[in-house]
């Protein structure tokens, strides 16, 4: 989580929000890490979440990830949370929840649906008081 962290505070010294991603392969390594760029970009799917996962399926030459992790500073979107399943990621940690906008333990749930075709297994709150911090701070300034 500390990578991801790490990540976030990037892509915030990048004007993005601060979200920050890494996959990890069953063996330990870090195969991939992102933070988000949908600004840089001007791409509203640069999550984190969705760049790291391209970014391993490119390095590894496949679209499935099956056994990895994925670590991430913000519960994942709707959108991000579908990705996870089509890549077949084995876990999820994730930070900070997210009652707005998340799509895990909040909003769409989208592990819960019956049309979902993977389910990974989720851990949350990891060092969710550094990741929420990040973003509060982040968002207090802009207001």
């Amino acid at each position: 989580m500390d990578v991801a962290l790490d990540e976030a505070r990037a892509a915030a010294a990048r004007g993005e929000v601060p979200v920050g991603a890494v996959v990890v392969a069953p063996d330990g390594e870090i195969v991939a890490r992102a933070g988000n760029r949908t600004r840089e970009l001007a791409d509203p799917t640069a999550h984190a979440e969705m760049l790291a996962i391209r970014a391993a399926c490119a390095r590894l030459g496949q679209e499935r990830l099956v056994g990895h992790d994925l670590y991430v500073t913000l519960e994942p979107c709707p959108m991000c949370a579908a990705a996870i399943s089509a890549a077949r990621i084995a876990r999820l940690y994730y930070g900070a929840s997210d009652p707005k906008s998340g799509g895990v333990a909040f909003g769409a749930r989208v592990f819960s649906h019956p049309q979902c075709h993977h389910v990974p297994e989720v851990y949350d709150g990891l060092s969710e008081a550094e990741a929420s911090a990040l973003l509060l701070g982040f968002f207090a300034a802009r207001r």
